[in-house]
């Protein structure tokens, strides 16, 4: 069996003897949580703790770009930001393999996630700060083996794995590529002199944690070396007038902490476009995975992709136009 057929295959009873395996001592309790791109686990150990164990999807990450995942955490922890970092190992160490997957266990982290509704000034003001402390720690160390949030990463390679499987249909499949490249060669003209720097990378409301204790920023699992505007607009995705003002209050909290400069915003756009062909992408690469084909039954379709092509090229010309007077 390879490593992808095992991971997709992965059973309660696999799961709490790679934890036995790593010298904790789990009780029959492992229950499955949704998780689409690796694989989760919460369990209970012998002293009523629970415990969270996280498979990692095989061939996406190499050890040394989960271990800089790794050492992130462990720096934000230092850094006094609110993450939940993996636990040590009796050897020292946070990650494992069994049988060629990696994984790693954390604590339990109470809480839930926020919608947007939710989120009042007062809110925003404090993200505001915590994603300026995060961003600190972020820059003070370089990344090797982490990808890079570019058109190259987010749009190039992606475009062109979607046309090398054949998930563009073909009476679409020009009008994509061109919008999508486009967008790349946009998008690297309005980046130019844009500070880059470790970020959270997939900072939207589903990886945050509210409770007891406060904020906690979840799942690293998409850390990469990107511009510090992806994780403030994937938290206030908002155009409408509303969003915009929370916006402006979050980065006004923000400045408490570490400087911003408002004409970065000018990449929220096109970062949102990127996020379409990225997470299309995505979605393609996984779609032997039988959890894809039930979470996304419409994708493939032409309907889909008739939508994607819309929706790009209506966002290339919304970018165009954010651009237009710096030109």
């Amino acid at each position: 069996m390879s490593q992808n057929e095992l991971f997709l295959q992965l059973t309660p009873d696999w799961v709490i003897r790679a934890v036995e395996a790593a010298g904790l001592e789990p009780t029959g309790h492992c229950l499955g949580l949704h998780c689409l791109e690796n694989r989760v686990y919460d369990l209970m150990l012998e002293d009523r703790t629970h415990v969270v164990a996280k498979f990692y999807r095989p061939g996406r990450w190499s050890r040394a770009a989960i271990e800089e995942e790794h050492a992130f955490l462990f720096d934000l922890v230092e850094g006094e930001v609110p993450v939940c970092a993996p636990m040590l190992f009796d050897d020292g160490t946070a990650l494992h393999e069994v049988e060629g997957i990696y994984y790693a266990v954390w604590p339990r982290t109470g809480g839930r996630s926020p919608t947007m509704d939710e989120l009042d000034d007062d809110q925003v003001a404090i993200l505001g700060r915590l994603l300026a402390r995060l961003h600190n720690v972020g820059a003070v160390k370089a990344t090797r083996h982490r990808p890079r949030l570019d058109a190259e990463t987010y749009v190039r390679q992606p475009v062109a794995y979607l046309r090398a499987h054949g998930f563009l249909p073909p009476q679409l499949e020009n009008r994509y590529e061109k919008a999508a490249l486009s967008m790349a060669d946009l998008y690297d003209e309005m980046a130019e002199g844009i500070p880059t720097h470790r970020i959270h990378g997939d900072c939207h409301h589903g990886n945050l944690l509210f409770g007891r204790d406060g904020w906690f920023f979840l799942d690293f699992d998409d850390c990469v070396l990107g511009p510090a505007v992806q994780d403030v607009w994937m938290l206030l995705p908002g155009r409408d007038e509303e969003g915009l003002r929370q916006r402006r209050l979050f980065i006004d909290a923000y400045q408490t902490f570490r400087d911003f400069d408002p004409a970065w915003l000018r990449l929220v756009e096109p970062l949102r476009a990127l996020r379409f062909v990225h997470y299309a992408a995505w979605i393609a690469r996984r779609w032997k995975d039988p959890a894809f084909s039930h979470y996304f039954p419409n994708f493939n379709t032409e309907r889909y992709w008739q939508t994607e092509t819309t929706d790009l090229e209506e966002q290339l010309s919304r970018c165009r136009d954010v651009f237009a007077p710096d030109r």
